[in-house]
């Protein structure tokens, strides 16, 4: 039955004609200091620099794939702009098997959660530079990605030749820093959260980007599993908010996968290995957590799991929302959904909600997030991209151009993704937002 329910279609609305530039607006519990408004500019100039230089642009070249693989010589690879910070970054992943529950979507009697992690690097020599997406996980996105963003070509696009700027394996830098997780849009991979990942690594930050599978429209496990294959599936179709029930599932499972992560990661920092197979681990990565300071930030679902999540868990020091609702969706038509608790009864650590003067659903998000800044003594704080629509927050900020370059996606479809916003200035904007953000909050501690 759940296969033929619906979650997340919150896709990005057609941004505003009006207007050539970024619009950068503040509202209700404040006004950002000044101090991180040059902050902000500071890092939007140097990445601007970097975009500018090509870095950001597609090129069609001939496939490196082996002879089992059906690219083709025309096929485009998209590249991923490069971390500005002044660490190289490592990599890994883990697979995380929760045996105190069942899954939600599938009748498989544990739940399994995929985490990359991204961290601050010692040394990088030797170590190969990881793929954006496992082969697998590459060669499912065209089949399934479309479903969430119809924007998206079905075909013309070798996914599995991106390459990050992280070094699979690398040993860590033998010192603690502050731990970031990453909850991705609904119907998204954790993989589409690949770039802004590696700058806040290469900024000083250990980044646990997270998959929801079944939510997610594909996650490649490690190994084949009894009632499941290899690469997992999302089972959602189209918009969530259609269904209150499967909404509620969705978060509820979502931050219940966040604690999860959060308990395998103090696992990880005590000295053992928390990965189902023992898989070996970076040098030194346990030691590089300092979990006394941890912050999250999500896209759209995501976005809503993030800070209802640091309301619920007290771990959690600082929480950044990418444009997720605040509230559940309406029971029947003109009625108002129930708020979060988070929404409800404000929270007492840090709140940045950052949104788009472009998102379709600008006025249903725009009840909960009011009522998140009308707290008395609150501190949440609101910006918002101009000329920008709901797909910004991701690794499509870069890549939707890069696809209208190369003719597999026409300029209103990439509008309609992204917004007409150009990653030389969305792309550290958003980096220099959340840089500026948890470094006040969680590196000055």
């Amino acid at each position: 039955m759940l296969r033929k329910k619906v979650v997340d279609g919150i896709r990005a609305g057609r941004t505003s004609a009006s207007g050539k530039g970024v619009e950068i607006t503040t509202g209700g519990a404040g006004v950002a200091a000044a101090a991180d408004r040059r902050a902000v500019t500071k890092s939007a100039v140097l990445a601007a620099a970097m975009l500018l230089t090509g870095a950001g642009r597609a090129q069609a070249r001939p496939a490196q794939a082996g002879p089992e693989q059906a690219h083709t010589a025309d096929e485009v690879t998209v590249r991923l702009p490069a971390p500005t910070g002044p660490h190289r970054t490592g990599v890994t992943t883990l697979h995380l098997v929760d045996r105190s529950r069942r899954d939600p979507w599938e009748p498989l009697p544990v739940r399994e959660v995929m985490v990359t992690v991204f961290y601050p690097a010692r040394s990088v020599r030797g170590y190969p530079v990881a793929p954006q997406m496992t082969e697998g996980a590459a060669k499912t996105l065209p089949h399934v990605d479309p479903l969430f963003h119809k924007e998206l070509p079905t075909r013309g696009v070798n996914w599995a030749a991106t390459r990050t700027h992280s070094h699979t394996g690398a040993p860590a830098l033998p010192t603690r820093r502050p731990v970031l997780l990453y909850s991705p849009g609904g119907g998204d991979p954790r993989t589409l959260g690949t770039g802004l990942a590696e700058e806040l690594a290469s900024r000083g930050y250990v980044v646990v980007t997270i998959d929801h599978p079944g939510d997610a429209s594909e996650v490649e496990f490690p190994h084949r599993a009894q009632g499941r294959k290899k690469v997992r599936t999302t089972v959602f179709r189209g918009d969530p908010r259609k269904d209150p029930a499967l909404f509620r599932s969705m978060i509820d499972t979502r931050i219940a996968d966040t604690r999860f992560v959060l308990n395998q990661l103090e696992t990880l920092a005590g000295g053992r290995n928390p990965d189902a197979a023992r898989r070996p681990l970076p040098h030194g990565l346990g030691r590089a957590l300092d979990l006394r300071r941890t912050g999250i930030y999500g896209h759209s679902a995501g976005g809503t799991t993030a800070a209802e999540a640091m309301y619920e868990d007290r771990r959690i020091v600082a929480a950044v929302n990418l444009e997720g609702f605040l509230d559940h969706p309406p029971e029947a038509p003109g009625r108002e959904g129930e708020l979060y608790p988070v929404a409800r009864y404000g929270v007492d650590r840090p709140l940045l909600l950052l949104g788009t003067d472009g998102f379709r659903y600008q006025k249903e998000l725009e009840r909960s997030w009011s009522a998140m800044l009308a707290h008395p003594h609150g501190r949440t704080r609101r910006h918002q991209l101009g000329q920008a629509t709901h797909g910004v927050f991701t690794d499509y900020a870069t890549i939707a151009p890069q696809l209208q370059s190369a003719g597999l996606m026409t300029a209103a479809n990439q509008n309609q993704l992204v917004g007409a916003i150009d990653p030389s200035v969305s792309v550290p904007l958003l980096r220099g937002y959340l840089h500026s953000f948890f470094a006040r909050h969680l590196l000055a501690h």
